[in-house]
């Protein structure tokens, strides 16, 4: 018996563009705030607090540590079933 399979093409393709938009956007604003750093970072009038203040910033959000189960935790790892 044959059995109708819905294609999912079109939404397969609709969610992909979606996402592919939003990490464009999102990618674009990362760029802008790193381009606006380093101008203030070259601005001499700029105080060493600000400098400090973005340095730590930086740190924070780019070069923070994730341990090993965190990351394997998300992506399903532990749920899924072992083989």
């Amino acid at each position: 018996m044959n059995y109708f399979m819905e294609n999912e093409q079109d939404y397969l393709a609709a969610k992909f563009h979606i996402n592919d938009s939003h990490i464009t956007q999102a990618s674009h604003l990362a760029f802008l705030k790193i381009q606006s750093w380093k101008f203030a970072l070259r601005t001499p009038t700029i105080g060493k607090r600000y400098r400090e203040e973005a340095q730590d910033l930086i740190n924070k959000s780019f070069c923070s540590f994730v341990p090993n189960s965190f990351v394997l935790s998300e992506e399903g790892y532990y749920f899924s079933p072992l083989n």
